[in-house]
């Protein structure tokens, strides 16, 4: 399978807003009302905490909107890097901790 059709068989969603505990699937019942929705997938949105989900959408409401289509802006302010502290590192010097990169 190609990398197109991969990325169109993902599960998107919105991490702008929740229903019953979920994100909601990606796009907008009623084009004229509310804000444009920050869609990610879903593997994406399980791995982001909740401080980068909020940034990415106060990021993309920020954005000037004011076109028929929305703007685009990246979910990751570092540019798509995540990086998260190894487990089990740091414990002798917390100073000198493993960092690891995901993308």
């Amino acid at each position: 399978m190609g990398q197109l059709q991969t990325w169109l068989d993902e599960k998107w969603v919105d991490i702008s807003r929740k229903v019953k505990g979920k994100h909601p699937k990606c796009g907008r019942k009623k084009a004229g009302k509310g804000g444009y929705p920050k869609c990610v997938p879903k593997k994406k949105a399980a791995e982001m905490s909740a401080s980068e989900k909020k940034s990415a959408v106060q990021r993309k409401r920020a954005a000037n909107n004011t076109g028929p289509k929305p703007t685009n802006v990246k979910t990751m302010k570092n540019g798509g890097e995540m990086r998260r502290i190894a487990r089990g590192c740091g414990k002798v010097m917390s100073n000198r901790r493993k960092r690891t990169k995901y993308s």
